[in-house]
């Protein structure tokens, strides 16, 4: 199978230009291929609590980022309450779907550029320096999590444990 990665590397340049214009200080990681939050902290050498995940999630009301660290894991019941409805993880299919111009598997943390609302887990603190994985699974980019909250005007909740 041959795989056309120019889409994934404009898409990271739109990401990196997009985050040049909005005046946000960022510092663009390109590392080994790493497929999980956890793996990408390990080789980078950070501690998992400033690697954050992104994971898209379907509930009563369509699709919506969580964004968390490394280390948690997402409470559904506590989101679904929330949402006032079922929330279930989104499959690998869905995920390919809404983030066509990314790698297989990537769920992109810049939800505002595809339409979708975000939450942002609060124990995550605002002067925090975190790690989001960009388009691929070899980049990422590192960022204040207030800077990254304002700018994709991410909603507050507590959903992890």
């Amino acid at each position: 199978m041959i795989v056309d990665v120019r889409n994934w590397a404009d898409r990271s340049l739109r990401m990196s230009q997009y985050l040049a214009e909005q005046q946000v200080p960022f510092e663009t990681l390109v590392h080994p291929p790493a497929f999980t939050a956890q793996r990408r902290a390990k080789t980078l050498h950070l501690s998992g609590r400033q690697v954050a995940k992104t994971v898209l999630l379907l509930g009563p009301h369509g699709y919506f980022l969580a964004v968390l660290a490394a280390t948690q894991q997402i409470d559904l019941q506590r989101l679904a309450e929330q949402e006032g409805g079922p929330v279930r993880l989104a499959n690998r299919d869905e995920v390919a779907q809404v983030f066509t111009d990314c790698e297989w598997g990537v769920t992109a943390p810049f939800g505002t550029q595809y339409g979708l609302p975000i939450y942002l887990e609060e124990s995550l603190p605002a002067d925090l320096s975190i790690v989001l994985e960009l388009c691929t699974h070899f980049e990422a980019v590192r960022l204040r999590c207030r800077d990254y909250e304002r700018l994709e005007h991410a909603r507050r909740l507590r959903f992890a444990k």
